[in-house]
């Protein structure tokens, strides 16, 4: 225990000595002689010096071409006193667009461990960084979670410079700002701020770099773990912070006045404030004709209702008020019906439970398997239930129908499945009075939310009507460019 009090204070207040050897011992020390930590020492000019690597964040090669190509060309030049040494590394040398000079052991072991070349000379009571990362990431490919029909192919990668390089090549602006910053007390993860300065609103920018410094984790593995530091009061069901893989996307959004953070480690990228309509609109939908993008919005429409309320429903219908269905369909319900142990509510429960466990099933296991599992669940397991008479036909059908609409909007996928099953058991016990309660309550809750100062349901409630050019209905390019609309200028915004 106290070993760890006396590293933490090391690493983070002690200045770096003026010998090398005590900094050397220092280094050891916080970094217990982690293997990874490669040290090479020697004699530049009459001076003992030593490079820092850390192994696998670091380009060996330019390592090679630009640090030790120049130290052994002056090996043999005639002595140089220490400050003078270590200047030709800060202002001499051009040797990397990142050259820090260092002055504590805490921004020496971070520096290391992010991949930079740090450069102590004995006799000097600071370091210098020269950045040359090298580690090996994924390349950019295209995104798993966002598909389009036209457009780029290109998705976010784990690496956060990268990232900003991807959004810079699609805004060219001077006023597209980045602004880089470390949280996480053990993994110091990079997170990056984007917003366009003329764009972007004041508040919201303050309002959200305020929740940045409020993040108070010691491991950051993924923009998960900070994203419900960005949620309002909604955020515990209904997501006011959005996540976005696709850089056109990630700029587009930037234009409309939002902001975004991009997470090194992860290519999902969070973006805030986010609004409900924003889940059934796609890159596609730009590309396209308007009439044919508007039929797309209706169809994505009709199926988030499908997938949300047809179980419910059906449960509250069959159950409470029949005659409100054909006669000869009441008929081939009560057949299949007939032979079924449960009510339909608890049916309907049991079937979309296993329809869950089965998605989770092809999620989790390889590839190859995973499909292996969809296919003998859909044609075996549901055949059998069915012969079994543990469940009715219709209800198969009913769970197949509002499962495929489920993945026609992937981004409210949770909440749809945590709602369906809501809708079902309060149409099951309530009939179509629960359903209709509940479904107002959630609507009612959805129109009160204010994300950032601007209303959840923007631009449908409060109704904006220049914003609805580009809602259900999309314009074409030419009505669109007469003018840009932002966030804060939509009605109801703070």
């Amino acid at each position: 225990m106290e070993d760890n009090i006396i590293r933490t204070k090391i690493s983070t207040k002690l200045p770096i000595d003026i010998s090398l050897e005590q900094n050397l011992n220092n280094i050891k020390l916080i970094t217990e002689n982690s293997s990874d930590v490669i040290t090479k020492t020697g004699m530049v000019c009459g001076n003992r010096i030593a490079v820092l690597t850390c192994e696998g964040m670091t380009s060996t090669d330019t390592l090679a071409e630009l640090i030790y190509n120049k130290l052994n060309a002056l090996g043999n030049a005639k002595y140089m006193s220490p400050e003078t040494l270590l200047s030709h590394f800060f202002g001499v040398y051009m040797i990397a667009a990142e050259q820090l000079e260092i002055k504590n052991l805490g921004d020496l072991i971070l520096k290391l461990q992010s991949g930079f070349a740090i450069i102590i000379v004995d006799g000097v009571p600071r370091a210098i960084g020269i950045g040359i990362q090298g580690y090996k990431s994924r390349g950019i490919d295209e995104p798993s979670a966002e598909l389009n029909v036209r457009g780029s192919r290109e998705g976010f990668s784990e690496v956060i410079r990268t990232n900003m390089a991807l959004i810079r090549r699609r805004i060219k602006s001077p006023t597209l700002v980045f602004e880089l910053s470390t949280i996480g007390e053990r993994s110091n993860t990079d997170v990056c701020l984007c917003y366009i300065s003329d764009k972007v609103s004041p508040e919201l920018l303050e309002n959200v770099k305020r929740r940045i410094k409020s993040v108070k984790l010691n491991t950051i593995l993924e923009s998960g773990y900070i994203q419900p530091y960005f949620e309002g009061k909604g955020g515990w069901f209904f997501s006011e912070c959005g996540t976005c893989e696709r850089p056109d996307t990630f700029a587009a959004k930037l234009y409309e006045g939002r902001v975004g953070i991009l997470v090194d480690g992860t290519p999902f990228a969070l973006v805030v404030p986010h609004l409900f309509i924003e889940s059934f609109q796609t890159l596609d939908d730009y590309t396209q004709k308007p009439f044919f993008a508007f039929f797309i919005r209706i169809v994505r429409l009709f199926a988030y209702f499908i997938t949300l309320f047809l179980p419910g429903a059906y449960v509250a219908i069959a159950s409470y008020n029949p005659e409100m269905l054909p006669s000869a369909l009441i008929l081939n319900l009560a057949a299949a019906e007939q032979t079924v142990p449960f009510s339909l509510m608890v049916e309907c429960l049991f079937i979309h439970f296993m329809y869950e466990i089965l998605r989770e099933a092809g999620i989790r296991l390889p590839r190859p398997i995973g499909h292996a599992i969809g296919v003998v669940g859909g044609l075996v397991i549901g055949d059998i239930t069915v012969s079994a008479g543990l469940v009715g036909a219709p209800m198969v059908l009913i769970v197949a129908l509002s499962g495929l609409c489920s993945f026609v909007v992937p981004t409210m996928y949770e909440k749809t499945v945590i709602l369906r099953f809501l809708y079902i058991i309060a149409g099951g016990i309530f009939g179509l009075y629960g359903l209709a309660i509940l479904a107002g309550a959630v609507t009612i809750k959805m129109c009160s939310l204010n994300t950032y100062g601007i209303p959840y349901m923007a631009p449908i409630s409060p109704f904006s009507p220049k914003a609805m050019r580009d809602m259900l209905v999309r314009a074409g390019w030419r009505k669109m460019a007469k003018g840009d609309v932002t966030l804060q200028n939509l009605n109801g915004a703070e």
